[in-house]
């Protein structure tokens, strides 16, 4: 932020996930960006075990790259239980000890690189299969 002077920061889940859908014009897609795994994301069967540069894959309806497969994402919401109750641009619980991520990565099997999976991880520890995105 201070070598840009804009003002990044990780997104939400729901911003996440709105993003991965390909926003208000989404298709219905179990992957962010098709409906086949191989086409726009890596993942265990196609990654010969190693992360692989951005947009070697086809991207999503709003031209974003790898949000399913290669690296699960980091986002700013702490880990919990969705509510029960319908909500717009929810966010998570205030406080926590991990943080939500999701897309799945290059070690996982497609199932876990669909959009609507989610997963968890301690902020305080790292991970060769975790990154994130940031948003501006």
């Amino acid at each position: 932020n201070s070598i840009t002077g804009r003002k990044f920061r990780m997104p939400t889940e729901a911003e996440w996930e709105y993003a991965a859908r390909g926003g208000k014009n989404r298709e219905k897609t179990t992957y962010s960006g098709g409906s086949t795994i191989g086409t726009v994301g890596w993942y265990s069967q196609n990654s010969s075990g190693k992360t692989h540069p951005v947009a070697q894959k086809q991207p999503n309806e709003l031209n974003i790259y790898d949000m399913s497969g290669n690296l699960w994402e980091c986002g700013s919401d702490w880990y919990g239980n969705y509510s029960s109750t319908s909500q717009t641009n929810p966010t998570g619980p205030t406080s926590g000890s991990s943080r939500a991520i999701r897309g799945g990565g290059y070690s996982d099997n497609a199932s876990d690189c669909r959009v609507s999976v989610r997963s968890s991880a301690n902020p305080s520890s790292a991970f060769n299969t975790v990154g994130l995105r940031l948003v501006m």
